[in-house]
């Protein structure tokens, strides 16, 4: 505690605090009382402005302590721990010190017990956080697992899932490894785009009666990027999407109209050697 809001509880000026401490300078070690640096000052008058600031009291405490101390180092104010302050009252010798110093020794005693449940309650929080994060770090690893698990059978896609739509079928592309057979007669560059998701190592085929200005796209697309063989296809109907010769989609839209209608699709493994042997021949 400052020497100046010492002498203010005390009822006595701040001087003539000082001056008992002087007196009995051998009752007052550095871990009872030490003087302030100037930066120490300054961090404190700013701290007090910000706290008035705060409580709207336009009278700053910080002006006054300006105007007694000056900027001399002789006279900067003088700090005492709560042992010092227990020393204080047996210097100043009154009955208003001695009442004064046991409240204020109480205080301490009170703010140390605070401090105490304070660290009991820091330690079970970081108690919890260390279990949230292995709590995260499990669910991290389940979302990855169900990440890596078989995509889903079947499902319907409504009008207007645009985006879910395309991402459904976007993970699908990536999930190859070798590669990718596309039976759709309805293809333009944004079926290329889509297969630009694959990885790099995987072959791509479409199967297709496209129009001839993708035959157009295709070639540029090719002369840029990995090839995307083309097979013209005039047996189908329906789209299908074979990934690494043992995941058999069939996709009731194109690729390039995702989102656009109500669309379903359903895997179909088991009919993969059908497709290959009547219509990938």
């Amino acid at each position: 505690m400052l020497d100046s809001d010492l002498a203010n509880l005390y009822s006595v000026e701040t001087k003539k605090l000082n001056q008992a401490v002087k007196r009995n300078s051998d009752r007052f070690p550095d871990s009872f009382c030490f003087r302030l640096t100037m930066n120490e000052l300054k961090e404190i008058k700013s701290e007090k402005l910000r706290i008035k600031n705060i409580a709207g009291n336009s009278r700053s405490q910080i002006v006054t302590l300006k105007m007694e101390r000056g900027q001399n180092t002789k006279y900067l104010p003088l700090v005492f721990t709560e042992q010092g302050v227990a020393m204080l009252s047996a210097v100043l010798r009154s009955k208003v010190a001695v009442k004064v110093s046991i409240q204020i020794i109480q205080t301490f005693v009170a703010m140390r017990k605070t401090l105490t449940n304070l660290h009991g309650i820091f330690q079970r929080l970081e108690t919890i956080e260390l279990k949230q994060l292995k709590t995260d770090n499990t669910l991290e690893k389940v979302l990855k697992a169900l990440e890596h698990n078989d995509s889903p059978q079947q499902g319907i896609f409504f009008e207007g899932q645009l985006f879910d739509a395309h991402l459904f079928i976007s993970k699908l592309i990536k999930q190859a490894k070798k590669s990718l057979i596309l039976v759709d007669n309805y293809v333009d560059e944004n079926t290329l785009l889509l297969l630009s998701k694959r990885k790099k190592q995987v072959k791509c085929t479409i199967y297709s009666k496209p129009k001839a200005s993708f035959l157009k796209d295709l070639e540029k697309h090719n002369l840029q990027y990995a090839p995307v063989y083309f097979i013209q296809n005039h047996s189908s109907h329906d789209r299908f999407l074979l990934i690494d010769d043992n995941q058999l989609y069939h996709i009731g839209a194109s690729l390039k109209d995702l989102g656009l209608k109500c669309f379903a699709f359903n895997r179909m493994d088991s009919l993969t050697n059908d497709l290959k042997g009547k219509l990938l021949e």
